[in-house]
């Protein structure tokens, strides 16, 4: 009886010893960066950058530039993944390049606010939308009425909010059952995503081209008509800075064309994910990198492409007036009428679910990462029986929920009380933040040829040292612009970031003292 019960218990032993599998391919991981790049941002953010640059010539601009920047990072972020292929990808760069201070200080960043609040905006969205067709799914139908916490904050609960927790449960629970499933659902939905952004295109371009639109968007291609002002970011600047619109000579161009990138940018970020899930890519020293170049350029060429079809139908005025900035449904109701509306609430719902359950299986691998190095919580470097860091996935889901349930208050002059995100307010704060890890990152390979000048490289960054170095250039004066003309915004994303440094110092000192009592 005793040999059975070992013969019984010696598999399950073995299971519990968990190894990450190796299931994604090259396809499989450039779906994961196309379904994470694509959200909803590129339905709405045209809007916000039509006005800022005030041309058509300059909302593609801004999008050709954003583009370039973000091909560039990704092949130059190509030779890191080569190097280092591992779980935790930027958060594992930017501590071989430098120290774990710096990686600790972005994966931070990344779980406080990079990742889980964009993937509780996404959620959001995505209860938005389906509220279009559903009309209960809305977000002042209370489940639990705002409850004041103190005169900036709130917690609430609605069946918008609801639905879009239940959306994250639902994934989360579907990436702990392993890779596999993952990959699965990212294929599916970011080839559906792709289509309908492809019909889009089309329908736009082809079908419902409106001669009058096309005739003043390209036929005064770069005229400046209803550009925005752009006031200095702090009281103190105003002497030293000068409000400015795109129509104000080339400094005016100059800080235009950069405050508009935060727009752009933001919705063409996520590429880097694939980085995050080194460790279950099949070849990982050749399919990471492919897998963000790949994406990268399908995503931005469609990305431009959508921006050429908003041109087609619909005249500047318009997008830069389109209500709630849905510039993509503008688009459609003046094709199909009333029903465009519901046809493009059905394919934002479509690429908003894709784009979290990238989001999601991608961002544990950083929390497993900084585990692993006694910098988060110790189940978290862990692996469940599927191969895959569940609790770290269970405590991603938890953070998101809170940044979904807490909400921002505020009171106008008359008494009337209005609630927002806070993860809303958390994203804006960070943009700046992650554009420097990005700086930070691709300076890194400059580093480590010098540190390390006779590791493998299995593959290099082409066009270097010009292409890395104009990605930084044009990065740190986008950086500028924001600190001139965003301060206040930028300021705070600084401020989350550092206080990472003394939570880094908590959880390295309990590190080294669980290390000498062992």
């Amino acid at each position: 009886m005793a040999d059975a019960t070992q013969t019984i218990q010696q598999p399950v032993a073995a299971k519990q010893e968990a190894s990450f599998v190796r299931a994604i391919g090259l396809f499989d991981g450039t779906m994961i960066v196309v379904g994470s790049m694509i959200g909803s941002g590129i339905f709405i953010v045209a809007a916000g950058i039509s006005r800022q640059t005030g041309s058509p010539g300059g909302l593609l601009l801004t999008w050709i530039l954003t583009g370039l920047l973000t091909v560039f990072a990704a092949i130059s972020y190509g030779e890191l993944a080569g190097m280092f292929p591992r779980a935790g990808g930027q958060y594992v760069y930017l501590r071989e390049a430098y120290s774990p201070l710096w990686g600790f200080l972005y994966g931070w960043t990344l779980f406080l606010v990079i990742q889980t609040g964009t993937i509780a905006a996404v959620a959001v969205g995505f209860a938005r939308y389906l509220g279009v067709l559903f009309p209960a799914i809305s977000p002042t139908a209370w489940i639990i009425s705002p409850i004041a916490l103190s005169s900036k904050y709130a917690i609430s609960l609605s069946v918008q909010q609801l639905v879009g927790i239940l959306m994250i449960v639902f994934l989360t629970f579907l990436n702990t059952r392993g890779v596999r499933i993952g990959k699965l659902i990212q294929n599916i939905f970011t080839s559906a995503k792709t289509l309908a952004l492809l019909g889009l295109i089309v329908v736009c371009v082809f079908i419902g081209r409106n001669a009058a639109a096309i005739s003043d968007n390209f036929g005064h291609f770069w005229a400046i008509r209803g550009a925005q002002p752009l006031e200095p970011g702090a009281s103190f600047l105003r002497g030293l800075v000068p409000t400015v619109t795109a129509a104000s000579g080339s400094f005016g161009l100059f800080v235009a064309y950069g405050v508009a990138q935060v727009g752009s940018l933001f919705s063409a970020d996520a590429w880097n994910n694939i980085g995050f899930a080194a460790a279950e890519v099949k070849n990982p020293k050749r399919d990471v990198a492919l897998s963000m170049a790949f994406g990268t350029l399908i995503v931005i060429t469609l990305y431009c492409l959508a921006n050429v079809a908003y041109l087609c139908t619909l005249p500047l005025a318009q997008i830069q007036n389109a209500p709630d900035d849905r510039v993509a449904s503008a688009a459609l109701a003046a094709v199909f009428g009333p029903a465009g509306a519901a046809i493009m609430a059905v394919a934002i719902i479509i690429s908003t679910f894709g784009c979290n359950n990238g989001l999601i299986l991608a961002g544990a691998r950083v929390s497993y990462a900084m585990a692993r190095d006694g910098l988060f919580f110790k189940s978290t470097g862990t692996l469940n029986q599927k191969g895959v860091p569940g609790s770290a996935l269970i405590y991603q889901g938890i953070w998101i929920t809170v940044l979904i349930l807490v909400r921002t208050r505020r009171v106008s002059g008359l008494g009337e009380v209005s609630y927002g995100n806070l993860y809303s307010d958390l994203l804006d704060y960070v943009v700046f933040s992650a554009l420097l890890f990005y700086v930070l990152t691709i300076a890194g390979i400059f580093a480590l040829r010098k540190k390390r000048p006779d590791a493998e490289r299995p593959y290099k960054a082409p066009g270097y040292p010009f292409i890395p170095l104009l990605y930084i250039v044009a990065a740190t004066a986008i950086m500028f612009v924001l600190l001139l003309y965003q301060t206040q915004t930028a300021g705070r994303g600084l401020v989350i970031v550092l206080i990472g440094a003394p939570v880094y110092l908590f959880w390295s000192r309990r590190s080294a003292a669980a290390k000498h009592a062992a």
